[in-house]
C-alpha cells in the first residue's frame, strides 16, 4: 500500500496529467485536491488525446475509484460538459465521486473575474478570467456556495437570492456591468444539482477509509509549487495550495498517511501568464521549444514562455513539497539541440545566490547563471530504456538529479502512455539514486 502525491515542480503544465495516468495504474483511488477548471491535464492514448480540468486523470481506468476533493472549486457546467464527453467516448464516470464539501464557481465569480483582470491593465496577474480567484474569494469571506448547497433546492434559493443581489452592486456599481437575474442563475444551478446528486458524497470519509483498508491512493493537484498561494511568485500565483502540504487539507487526509511526493518537471521551463521568469529566452530559440513541446494551454489555448531548466526554482520545490523522486517530462524536445543551458544559481544585485528569493522584488532583479551541457542531437522519442538514451542525454539528466538533490524516477518522450522510461517505480520502489555516473541504474543510497 502507497499514498503518494504528485505534484508540479515549476510554475504548472508540466505534464503532471501524463504522469499520473501512468501512475493510476497502480492506484486504486485518484484525488483531486486543489485548483478549478483554471487548470487541465492533457493525456493521450492510442491516439486519442483527452483534456480533463476537473475530473481526475484515473478516470481513463475503469476499476479506479476517482474523488474531487473540497480543496477544489467546481464550476458544474464545465464539470458536467466532461461527464458528458467522456461517456459519449463509451468510458465510464460511474466512479466519480465529488466532496459536498467543494466550494461551487457561480456566473458571478466568472463576470467579477474577468472585470477585476481587465481593470488591472498593465497590472494584469494572468488570471484564465474562470472565476477561480473570486471562488476562493468567497470561500474565505464565508459567503460561498458549497456543493451541499446545491442539493439543498430552497436553501439554495434563499442563499443565492441574497448573494445575487450582493453582487449584482459590485457588477453594477464597480464594472460597469448589467445585473445577474437570480431566478434565472438558481434556476440553471438547481438542474446542475440535480445531474451531480448521484456523484456527491462525504469524500474526506471515503478516502479515510480507502486508507484503512490499505489500498493505493493517488492524490493529484493542479498548477504548480511557483504558481502556489502562499510559496509561488506572489502576486502573480493561483489562488490555492498546489504544494504537497495542500493536498491533505484538500482532500481531508492527515499528514502522516502520506507515504511518498513526486514531482514533475519539464526537461526546460515555461511559465503561463505574467511574472518575473529568469530563464526566459526570446527570439527563435525560445519559439523553437513552444512549436517543438506545442507549448499550449489547456485550459486557455495561451501560449506558453519557454526558458532553459531553472535548478534553482526546482531545489525550492523540492524543499517546499518534500519530494522523494522526480520525473522529467518532455525531453525529446531538446533532441535537436547543440548546447544545452541549465540555471543553477542567480545573480541578485551582483551576488551569487543558490536558493529562491522569497521577497518577490529580489526575485524580478534575477539574472540565470549557466552551467552548458552538449546536446545529443538525435531523436530520443523511440527509447524505452536508459540504455536506448544517448550518452549526452544520461549525463543531462543525471546533472539534473545532482542539481535537484533528488532521483529521478521516469522519463517522459512524448506524450502517449508508451512514450516513457520507468527507471523505478515510484509509488513502491525503495528511495534510491535512479540515475548513476554512466546512466545505468543504481543502487546508491540517496
Amino acid at each position: 500500500m502507497a499514498n503518494v502525491i504528485v505534484i508540479g515542480a515549476q510554475w504548472g503544465d508540466e505534464g503532471k496529467g501524463k504522469i499520473t495516468d501512468l501512475l493510476s495504474a497502480s492506484a486504486d483511488v485518484v484525488v483531486r485536491y486543489q485548483g478549478g477548471v483554471n487548470a487541465g491535464h492533457t493525456i493521450v492514448v492510442q491516439n486519442q488525446t483527452f483534456k480533463l480540468h476537473l475530473i481526475p486523470s484515473g478516470i481513463l481506468y475503469p476499476d479506479t475509484e476517482c474523488i474531487i476533493g473540497c480543496g477544489t472549486v467546481i464550476d458544474p457546467q464545465v464539470l458536467i460538459g466532461e461527464l458528458d464527453r467522456l461517456e459519449q467516448l463509451n468510458i465510464s464516470t460511474r466512479n466519480l465521486l465529488i466532496s459536498e464539501n467543494a466550494h461551487v464557481t457561480m456566473p458571478y465569480h466568472r463576470l467579477i473575474d474577468q472585470a477585476s483582470e481587465e481593470r488591472r491593465g498593465s497590472y494584469k496577474i494572468g488570471t484564465t478570467k474562470r472565476g477561480i480567484g473570486p471562488t476562493y474569494a468567497d470561500k474565505s469571506e464565508r459567503t460561498g456556495i458549497r456543493v451541499l448547497d446545491l442539493m439543498d433546492s430552497q436553501g439554495l434559493r434563499q442563499q443565492l437570492q441574497w448573494t445575487i443581489a450582493y453582487k449584482n452592486v459590485i457588477l453594477e456599481k464597480l464594472y460597469n456591468l448589467p445585473p445577474l437575474a437570480p431566478e434565472q442563475v438558481i434556476d440553471q444551478y438547481l438542474v446542475y444539482a440535480e445531474r451531480l446528486r448521484p456523484h456527491v458524497v462525504d469524500t474526506s470519509l471515503k478516502i479515510y477509509d480507502a486508507i484503512q483498508k490499505r489500498r493505493n491512493i493517488l492524490f493529484e493537484g493542479a498548477q504548480g509549487t511557483l504558481l502556489d498561494l502562499d510559496h509561488g511568485t506572489y502576486p502573480y500565483v493561483t489562488s490555492s495550495n498546489p504544494v504537497a502540504g495542500g493536498a491533505c487539507v484538500g482532500a481531508g487526509v492527515g499528514p502522516t498517511m502520506i507515504d511518498r511526493v513526486i514531482g514533475v518537471a519539464k526537461a526546460y521551463t515555461t511559465r503561463v501568464g505574467e511574472g518575473p521568469f529568469p530563464t526566459e529566452l526570446d527570439g527563435e530559440l525560445g519559439e523553437k521549444l513552444c512549436d517543438r513541446g506545442a507549448e499550449f494551454g489547456t485550459t486557455t489555448g495561451r501560449q506558453r514562455r519557454c526558458g532553459w531548466f531553472d535548478a534553482v526554482i526546482g531545489r525550492y520545490a523540492v524543499r517546499i513539497n518534500g519530494m522523494d523522486c522526480l520525473a522529467i517530462t518532455k525531453l525529446d524536445v531538446l533532441d535537436e539541440l547543440a548546447e544545452i543551458n541549465v540555471c543553477v544559481a542567480y545573480e541578485i544585485d551582483g551576488l551569487r545566490c543558490e536558493d529562491f528569493p522569497s521577497n518577490a522584488r529580489r526575485f524580478a532583479r534575477c539574472r540565470p547563471i549557466y552551467k552548458t551541457l552538449p546536446g545529443w542531437q538525435q531523436s530520443t522519442v523511440h527509447c524505452r530504456s536508459l540504455e536506448d538514451l544517448p550518452q549526452e542525454a544520461l549525463n543531462y539528466l543525471k546533472f539534473l538529479a545532482e542539481l535537484m538533490k533528488v532521483p529521478i524516477a521516469i522519463v517522459s518522450l512524448g506524450a502517449s502512455r508508451d512514450q516513457t522510461i520507468i527507471v523505478e517505480d515510484p509509488i513502491h520502489g525503495p528511495k534510491r539514486a535512479l540515475l548513476h555516473a554512466n546512466g545505468k541504474p543504481a543502487s546508491l543510497e540517496v
